[in-house]
């Protein structure tokens, strides 16, 4: 578990950073990138998920943004 404290102005922001930071480590072994949650600092046990994470017929997980449109998709 790792908690990195940022600074924005809205959820929008803060899940868009964390969609990115996740994508940007997803290579680093033990990284789990469908697992990225958001959360406010005063709310911490309110957590909102960056990325679908369905799991897909072949076993692999959907890397689509939480309530993406369209199907999923484990390759985006």
């Amino acid at each position: 578990m790792l908690h990195l404290p940022v600074t924005v102005t809205t959820e929008d922001q803060a899940l868009r950073f964390a969609y990115a930071l996740a994508r940007s480590l997803a290579l680093v072994p033990g990284v789990e990138v469908a697992g990225a949650t958001v959360s406010a600092e005063d709310a911490q046990h309110v957590r909102r998920w960056v990325f679908c994470d369905r799991i897909m017929a072949d076993r692999r997980r959907c890397l689509a943004r939480a309530d993406h449109d369209g199907p999923c998709d484990p390759e985006r």
